[in-house]
C-alpha cells in the first residue's frame, strides 16, 4: 500500500498553526542562542580567581559595582575584587567568568561576602551554547511538537515550510445509516447513526490528515457513484461498508466503473477481513468494513500509515510493546486477531493485557475502552494466561499513558 507513496507538496503556515505538521525543508538559524554569555541563575557575576578558597568561616569580600536584570546589560568590565549583582538570563559583564548563587552570599552595604567557592567557573551559559548562527537547527522530516515550535520561534522562523496535510475523503454506505441531525429516526428504531462518519473523521485528524466528509451513500450503484465523484481531488479515499460479499455490497464494482483499480481484497485478519485497496481518481482508495470496530482497526493498521506517509512523517507505523496476557484467549479461526485490551502495570515490567470484554466487531464501546490492540497470531488457537505477545498502543489510552507510540 505504501509502495510509491511520497510526501505531498510543501506549503508555508503560520508558526502558531504548525503543531503536528512535518517540516519540508531544513531550518537554518540566523542568530546565536544565547546571543551573549548569560547567567543561568540569580547571584553575583565574579572572576573565579577572586572567590577561590572562600568558605563560610573565611568568606571573600567583593565590591558590588552594578546590578544587571534580565533584558539589561552593562559594558563595565569587572576588575579584580569586584562583583555585579545579576539575574537569571542577564548578560554576564565583561571580565566575569562565574556566577555565585545568591544563597551562598551575604550582602554587606556596597559589598558582598562569598561563603562558598564551588561555583567558581560555573553558572555561565556561553554564547551559542544551544544554537550557533548558520547552523541547521531542524531537518526536513521533523514532526513539529511543542518543543520544536519553541525552537523555531527562538530562531525567528515565523512561517515554516511544511508538508501539506492529506485531504481524506470519507464516505459511509448503507440504507440503515443517518447522520446526527436525523437522530429522530434512530429514536424511532428504524435507523442507526453512522458512527463511522464521525469516528473516521476524528481518526484522520489524529493521524495528521484533513477529513473531507462526503456523507452517506445509499445501497444503490448510481447513488454511490455520484457520491464518490465528490472525492476527486482528494489525496486518499476512505469508504466504509459495501466491500463484503452481500447482495447490496456495490463499492468494489462502482470503484471499477469510475476508473479505479483494485489491488487486493480481503485480508486474513479479524476483525476487518473484508478490506479493499486500490486507486480512485489517481489517489489511494481503502474500502474499510462497515462494522464500527472493523473500520477503526483497519484504519489503524492501513489508513493511518498512508496518511502519515503523505503528511511527511518518517515513522509511519506505531511501535509495538511486549505485554503479558492476563487471561486465556481462545481463537475461533486461524487468522491474525487484533483484540481490544486494557493495559495494567505488571510486576515483572511487562504490561498486563486484559480483554475489554466481548470482542464483537459491532461493539464500538469495546474499542473506546481499549488501550491497545493485542496482536494474536493465527497459531495456536488456544493461548494460556501469562503468554508474552505484542500490542499496538492506541491514541487516547483509556487507563494508562505509559506505552503510547
Amino acid at each position: 500500500m505504501l509502495a510509491g507513496l511520497q510526501p505531498l507538496s510543501a506549503e508555508t503556515v503560520a508558526l502558531e498553526h504548525a503543531l503536528g505538521r512535518v517540516l519540508a525543508g531544513d531550518v537554518v538559524s540566523p542568530i546565536f542562542l544565547p546571543p551573549r554569555d548569560n547567567a543561568s541563575m540569580d547571584g553575583f557575576a565574579v572572576r573565579a580567581a577572586d572567590v577561590r578558597g572562600a568558605t563560610a568561616e573565611e568568606p571573600k569580600q567583593l565590591r558590588v559595582i552594578a546590578t544587571v536584570a534580565a533584558g539589561a546589560a552593562t559594558s563595565r568590565e569587572i576588575a579584580t575584587g569586584e562583583a555585579v549583582r545579576i539575574m537569571t538570563g542577564a548578560p554576564v559583564p565583561p571580565g566575569a567568568d562565574s556566577v555565585i548563587r545568591v544563597e551562598d552570599t551575604e550582602s554587606e552595604g556596597n559589598s558582598v561576602l562569598i561563603h562558598y567557592d564551588g561555583d567558581a567557573g560555573r553558572n555561565v551559559r556561553p554564547r551559542g551554547e544551544d544554537v550557533r548562527a548558520k547552523q541547521v537547527v531542524m531537518r526536513a522530516g521533523t514532526p513539529l511538537g511543542a518543543a520544536q515550535v519553541g525552537v523555531l520561534a527562538s530562531v525567528g522562523c515565523s512561517v515554516p515550510v511544511v508538508y501539506r496535510r492529506p485531504r481524506v475523503a470519507i464516505l459511509a454506505t448503507g440504507d440503515e445509516l443517518v447522520m446526527l441531525d436525523q437522530f429522530e429516526h434512530v429514536l424511532g428504531g428504524d435507523r442507526i447513526v453512522s458512527s463511522n462518519s464521525y469516528a473516521l473523521a476524528a481518526a484522520v485528524r489524529a493521524a495528521g490528515g484533513e477529513p473531507v466528509p462526503l456523507g452517506i451513500a445509499k445501497d444503490d450503484p448510481a447513488t454511490l457513484a455520484r457520491s464518490l465523484r465528490a472525492a476527486d481531488g482528494c489525496d486518499l479515499v476512505l469508504t466504509s461498508g459495501g466491500v463484503s460479499v452481500g447482495d447490496f455490497d456495490y463499492t468494489r464494482a462502482v470503484v471499477s466503473t469510475l476508473g479505479g483499480t483494485l489491488s487486493l481484497w480481503r485480508v486474513r485478519m479479524r476483525p476487518g477481513a473484508p478490506l479493499g485497496f486500490g486507486t480512485l481518481f489517481g489517489a489511494p482508495w481503502l474500502g474499510l468494513p462497515g462494522n464500527p470496530v472493523s473500520a477503526l482497526v483497519t484504519f489503524e493498521l492501513f489508513a493511518r500509515p498512508i496518511i502519515r506517509t503523505l503528511a511527511g512523517y518518517g515513522r509511519v507505523h506505531r511501535r509495538t510493546v511486549t505485554v503479558r496476557l492476563g487471561e486465556p484467549v481462545h481463537l475461533g479461526a486461524p487468522l491474525t486477531h487484533f483484540l481490544r485490551v486494557v493495559l495494567d502495570d505488571g510486576a515483572d515490567g511487562y504490561p498486563v493485557a486484559h480483554l475489554t470484554g466481548a470482542q464483537s466487531s459491532g461493539m464500538l464501546t469495546s474499542m473506546s475502552a481499549a488501550d491497545a490492540l493485542l496482536i494474536v497470531p493465527p497459531e495456536p488457537l488456544d493461548i494460556e494466561a501469562g503468554a508474552l505477545l505484542h500490542a499496538l498502543p492506541l491514541d487516547g489510552m483509556a487507563s494508562s499513558s505509559m506505552f503510547l507510540a
